[in-house]
């Protein structure tokens, strides 16, 4: 029921949103507000798509990036990383005159996001005639991938190429603002993994426990989309695929940083459907990928394989 297609294993994923440098600032203890706080300063590569991207490219899925970066020490760096991850990163856009995309995040002594300034900006390069000129990359996609950080526009038109070329569509909602964006696109979407904010803001509807997540999940399912997946941090995720749902519990962990575990688990579901892999094992594989970012500073974790990630599992 859920098939990605003949040799979808084999085509690579095409993944179109941000790429940046992430900073994030470590409280040594207590945070205090309106005060200087000790700790430490760390700076990682970064952006939805751009994560989703390489954590596909550790997995070993073959994988293109659509994204923008300024011709600046910053893009350079965030192309290089990414490119040494294995990641094509040929069709990313470098722009003259523009201002590398940039997450700021402060985080408590347990590793909590307190606040964040996300600087997408230069996403505005990445148009509907930006993507038009780059349809080949549709055409051969197993799948297209998309963050909200893209115009209501490039959305649009990435959905219209993937439907033209007959080629499943996912979507990170990235925020519950920016999740908006996707709420006239989600009978086009075959995968959605948005958290319990974003589903919120998906779905008008509360997602403060477990049933209630189930519900909202499964509305996504009645609005069209064919997997959703909704992550609820300490309580894992729920699913919901046609007849199919369920809640599984998140793995017991060490957390050095929240950063990035989303966009693991969305890479490894997306890996997982591709290659045949049932959804009730696909999302424990998402988990599996969560639990092993949570323990990493880096916000891909070095040490994600597929190996990795069965190791985690309990059967």
């Amino acid at each position: 029921m859920w098939s990605t297609g003949e040799g979808s294993e084999e085509r690579p994923v095409l993944v179109i949103g941000a790429a940046g440098l992430d900073l994030k600032g470590y409280a040594a203890g207590t945070l205090r507000l309106g005060a200087t706080n000790p700790g430490q300063v760390r700076r990682s590569v970064g952006g939805v798509a751009r994560n989703i991207a390489e954590n596909l490219a550790r997995l070993g899925h073959p994988v293109f990036l659509i994204s923008a970066v300024a011709d600046d020490e910053a893009g350079r760096w965030v192309l290089e990383r990414t490119r040494s991850a294995g990641v094509n990163v040929e069709h990313v856009a470098v722009i003259p005159q523009g201002r590398t995309g940039t997450y700021l995040a402060v985080l408590d002594e347990q590793g909590n996001l307190v606040v964040a300034v996300d600087d997408m900006s230069i996403l505005e390069a990445i148009t509907p005639r930006y993507l038009q000129t780059r349809r080949a990359l549709f055409e051969q996609a197993a799948m297209v991938v998309l963050d909200a950080n893209l115009s209501p526009a490039a959305l649009r038109m990435a959905v219209r190429l993937a439907r033209r070329f007959g080629v499943l569509v996912a979507a990170d909602p990235t925020s519950p603002t920016l999740a908006m964006r996707l709420r006239s696109i989600l009978p086009e979407l075959h995968l959605v993994t948005p958290n319990t904010a974003e589903a919120e803001a998906l779905t008008g509807l509360p997602v403060s426990n477990v049933d209630e997540a189930l519900f909202a999940a499964r509305y996504l399912t009645a609005l069209g989309v064919r997997v959703a997946i909704i992550t609820m941090a300490e309580l894992g995720l729920v699913y919901a695929a046609g007849d199919l749902s369920g809640h599984i519990p998140a793995l017991r962990t060490e957390i050095v940083d929240f950063t990035g575990a989303g966009d693991a688990l969305t890479a490894a579901v997306i890996f997982a459907l591709l290659h045949g892999i049932p959804i009730e094992e696909a999302v424990r594989l998402g988990v599996a990928a969560a639990a092993l970012t949570l323990r990493s500073r880096e916000t891909v974790s070095p040490e994600l394989s597929l190996e990795r990630l069965y190791e985690q599992l309990v059967i």
